[in-house]
């Protein structure tokens, strides 16, 4: 759960910030049901985030969702971009954008791209490990975090072929956050994690995404 004064600080400063990348193709370029190669997301189910004894509020599919659309307005001015790169990688932009805004909130809360530990770079939050490249906005560090993503997906539908898609999807998801060790069982990808990409994607696939 995120403490009060934590989570009323976090509406103020998504509310008046935005992302400083800012791109003038048309909208209609690009098809607003667009949903990549990996399944359509919208039947797909989910809980969205996790609820329990102190979290009763901000929680499941109405807290994913809330919290998407205080990140809404910080990402938009990426939406194109979240377009053009979900293309090239055959990613629905609805899934780059939840990530986004579970990740990052946009960039808003992120010092000079980096997470307050400094050890994740830029709007996917890419672990250092990664070696990110490009300014924490910019289309380089998207191409290579969905790049990565989409990796980790196909690695997962090689190492459990008998999978079917939602489960390969989410399984790139659990993966691209936590890493391929983590995975053994399809109960290692029905994770809290997952809910709520899953939720907040759905809640962008609305939103033009």
């Amino acid at each position: 759960m995120v403490p009060s004064a934590v989570f009323w600080g976090l509406v103020a400063l998504i509310g008046t910030s935005r992302g400083s990348y800012a791109h003038s193709m048309n909208p209609q370029v690009y098809p607003r049901h667009y949903h990549g190669c990996y399944g359509d997301i919208m039947t797909i189910e989910t809980f969205g985030a996790p609820c329990d004894i102190n979290n009763l509020m901000n929680c499941g599919i109405h807290g994913s969702e809330m919290f998407a659309e205080m990140d809404l307005k910080a990402i938009k001015p990426y939406r194109i971009l979240i377009k053009e790169v979900g293309q090239r990688y055959c990613i629905d932009p609805a899934i780059i954008a939840a990530i986004i805004s579970r990740e990052s909130h946009g960039g808003v809360v992120l010092q000079n791209g980096w997470d307050h530990r400094g050890q994740r770079f830029g709007l996917m939050q890419l672990d250092k490990a990664h070696h990110p490249i490009g300014t924490w906005d910019s289309k380089e560090h998207l191409l290579q975090s969905v790049g990565i993503l989409t990796e980790k997906i196909k690695a997962i539908q090689r190492k459990f072929p008998t999978w079917n898609p939602v489960q390969h999807l989410k399984g790139g998801l659990t993966a691209f956050k936590s890493g391929m060790g983590t995975i053994v069982t399809p109960e290692d990808i029905e994770v809290d994690l997952v809910d709520d990409v899953i939720a907040r994607a759905k809640f962008y696939k609305r939103h033009g995404f």
